[in-house]
């Protein structure tokens, strides 16, 4: 029961699971470990999903702007735009 109720809330959309499960800096760049740079939104957002990110990580980097990101402060800075 407890899957299906987090499947359920992960229903709300993007916006409100990025809103209702917190997302740090530290948090992303976990998911984005081995990633090389200079990356694009593509390769970033298959980066974490390869490694396992949550759906509101996920949700987040799908809202980045497509460009090349050269270092990993630059998708740092876009997260705090959004937050």
């Amino acid at each position: 029961m407890t899957h299906e109720s987090m499947s359920q809330r992960g229903e709300k959309g993007g916006e409100a699971s990025l809103h209702s499960q917190k997302v740090s800096a530290a948090q992303l760049q976990v998911y984005l470990k081995g990633i090389d740079y200079p990356a694009d939104k593509r390769k970033i957002v298959s980066t974490a999903r390869n490694n396992n990110a949550p759906e509101n990580v996920m949700s987040y980097l799908n809202r980045l702007p497509e460009r090349q990101y050269n270092r990993p402060t630059e998708v740092e800075e876009e997260f705090g735009k959004m937050k």
